[in-house]
């Protein structure tokens, strides 16, 4: 079923507009940032992949033999025939930007934040793209690999909230 699909990329986008991998059953498809959002969209429109079940981000910083530091995953089901499909797309800094696929999949409005918000990756065209997990602001990204631990002192900056007694 997928090597149809794959098929069915290749004619579209040519041979060599992706690369294709296999680990443990899980199809992977690595597209260039440029060209994820039609990618994608060919996928939903032409191919019945109409479900986004993740998207999520990784800093591959330290990662040994990395050539790109980060990384965009969206894990996609047509959910008619059970097909799943994992799309990667790869970028550095200081070009931190992807295309929203909020138009594709409205599930993907909360994912885009939290990416946005632990990485810094911003989603263009996202109708609302603001902090969720972090304080308006904090200005750094903590899932970051060069975020320290223990943090940069940016809880000094925090207002005190205390409860009132009854």
């Amino acid at each position: 079923m997928l090597t149809e699909i794959l098929e069915k990329l290749r004619v579209q986008f040519g041979a060599d507009s992706f690369v294709m991998s296999e680990f443990r059953d899980n199809v992977r498809v690595h597209v260039q940032p440029a060209r994820v959002f039609e990618f994608l969209k060919h996928l939903k429109g032409e191919l019945g992949f109409d479900m986004l079940v993740e998207q999520t981000a990784v800093d591959y910083l330290y990662y040994p033999d990395a050539t790109d530091r980060f990384g965009v995953i969206y894990i996609l089901l047509n959910t008619t025939t059970g097909a799943r499909l994992i799309v990667k797309t790869m970028l550095n800094e200081p070009n931190l930007k992807l295309p929203s696929v909020y138009s594709l999949w409205k599930g993907a409005d909360w994912m885009e934040r939290e990416i946005y918000d632990m990485y810094g990756i911003r989603f263009e065209g996202h109708p609302n793209l603001l902090r969720i997990l972090m304080p308006q602001e904090f200005a750094a990204y903590p899932l970051r690999k060069d975020y320290p631990l223990r943090g940069r002192g940016e809880r000094h900056n925090f207002p005190v909230i205390t409860r009132a007694e009854s």
